[in-house]
C-alpha cells in the first residue's frame, strides 16, 4: 500500500513519518511554507527516542497526483478543511480507500457523500506542529492509537491490512466493527479543547476544571438523549494501558492541544464548531440545552478569528462568560 497523506501537520505528518520510517510508501500533501520546508529539508520527525529526518515525495494537491490502485488516502485536515479537501480530491481519487484520521465525529458523512469506501479513525496521538517541517510526537513506547473500522460499521480486509501496516509502525490500531463509538467517546475529551485553546490547561485552575466537567456532563447528556453510544473510559484506559506514556523530547517547542496550535500559528481558523459545537446541534435536534458548549464554540470561534494570543483569557473572566 502507499500511503497519500492528506495534511502532514501534527497528526498527518505522525502517522505518515512513522509509516515511512517502518519502510511502507508515504506521499506528504501540504501548502505553503510547510510544503516548501518539507520539500527542502524533509520532515524532521521528533520523538522522545529519536530525531528523524524522513526525504518524502511531497505534493501541493491533487493537480500533482498520479494514482495507483495501491492507494490509500488519510485525511488529516482540520475538521472546518475537510469539504475543501474531499472537494478536491475526490474527482481524481473517489474510488480509493479513505481514512478519516480527524477528531469529531462530522468527517465521515462528509466523506461519504464523495467516497464509496470510507474508514472512520479514532486518533489517539498526542503530536504538535507549529514550525514549518517540524512535527513533534511525544508519545513512547508507542506513538499513538488508532481504532480504525468501516464507516458507518464494519471491518473488511483493507482494514485489516492498514491495521498490520500501522501495527508495524509503532502504533496501536484495533480494528473496530463499531469505530464511532470510540470517535464519540474521544469527542467528550474533546470538549475541553477550546477551554484550553482561550484560557490554557484546564489542570492547572479549578476554574478552568469546572468548565470542562460542566461541557462534558452536557455532552453525555445530549448523547444519551440522541441514543449514541460510546466508549466508557475504563474501556479506554484498559486499551491503552501503560503504552502512550508522554515523555519529553529533546529540543521541542512547548505544544498543547490541537485547538491551541491552530491559535498559535494564527491559522485563522479553529475546529470548535465540530467539537463543541457538535454537542450544539445534536442538543438542538434532541431537545437538549447546551448552554456551555454554545459560549465555548463562541469564544473559541471569536479567538481564532480576531488572531487572539492562546491562552490569553483569564480563567475567571471565561467563567464569567460562560
Amino acid at each position: 500500500m502507499r500511503y497519500i497523506i492528506i495534511g502532514a501537520g501534527a497528526v498527518g505528518g505522525s502517522i505518515g513519518g512513522r509509516l515511512a520510517q517502518a519502510g511502507h510508501e508515504v506521499v506528504l500533501v501540504a501548502r505553503g511554507a510547510h510544503g516548501e520546508a518539507l520539500r527542502e529539508g524533509g520532515l524532521r520527525l521528533l520523538t522522545p527516542d529519536d530525531s528523524l529526518t524522513l526525504r518524502l515525495p511531497v505534493l501541493a494537491g491533487p493537480e500533482e497526483y498520479r494514482p495507483t490502485a495501491e492507494d490509500v488516502l488519510v485525511l488529516a485536515v482540520k475538521t472546518q478543511d475537510t469539504v475543501a479537501a474531499l472537494d478536491a480530491w475526490a474527482p481524481v481519487a473517489g474510488d480509493l480507500p479513505l481514512l478519516c484520521a480527524q477528531n469529531g465525529v462530522a468527517n465521515e458523512r462528509l466523506a461519504l457523500r464523495r467516497f464509496a469506501r470510507v474508514y472512520g479513525v479514532c486518533v489517539w496521538l498526542p503530536s504538535g506542529f507549529l514550525e514549518p517541517g517540524v512535527v513533534v510526537a511525544p508519545c513512547a513506547p508507542l506513538t499513538g492509537m488508532l481504532h480504525i473500522g468501516r464507516f458507518p460499521g464494519g471491518v473488511d480486509d483493507t482494514a485489516r491490512r492498514i491495521s498490520d501496516d500501522l501495527e508495524r509502525s509503532c502504533f496501536l490500531t484495533p480494528v473496530q466493527e463499531d469505530v464511532m463509538r470510540w470517535k464519540y467517546a474521544k469527542l467528550l475529551l474533546n470538549l475541553a479543547n477550546s477551554v484550553e485553546a482561550v484560557s490554557g490547561p484546564p489542570g492547572a485552575d479549578p476554574v478552568l476544571g469546572q468548565l470542562v466537567k460542566r461541557a462534558a456532563d452536557e455532552g453525555r447528556e445530549v448523547l444519551r438523549a440522541a441514543g449514541i453510544a460510546y466508549a466508557g473510559q475504563e474501556e479506554q484506559l484498559a486499551l491503552r494501558g501503560d503504552r502512550m506514556d508522554i515523555r519529553e523530547v529533546p529540543g521541542a517547542p512547548e505544544s498543547r492541544g490541537s485547538s491551541w496550535q491552530s491559535l498559535r500559528r494564527g491559522t485563522g481558523s479553529i475546529e470548535a464548531d465540530y467539537l463543541n459545537g457538535e454537542i450544539v446541534l445534536l442538543g438542538r435536534l434532541h431537545g437538549v440545552e447546551t448552554p456551555v458548549n454554545e459560549a465555548l464554540t463562541r469564544i473559541a470561534n471569536a479567538f481564532a478569528r480576531e488572531g487572539r494570543e492562546p491562552g490569553s483569557l483569564p480563567a475567571a473572566e471565561l467563567a464569567a462568560l460562560v
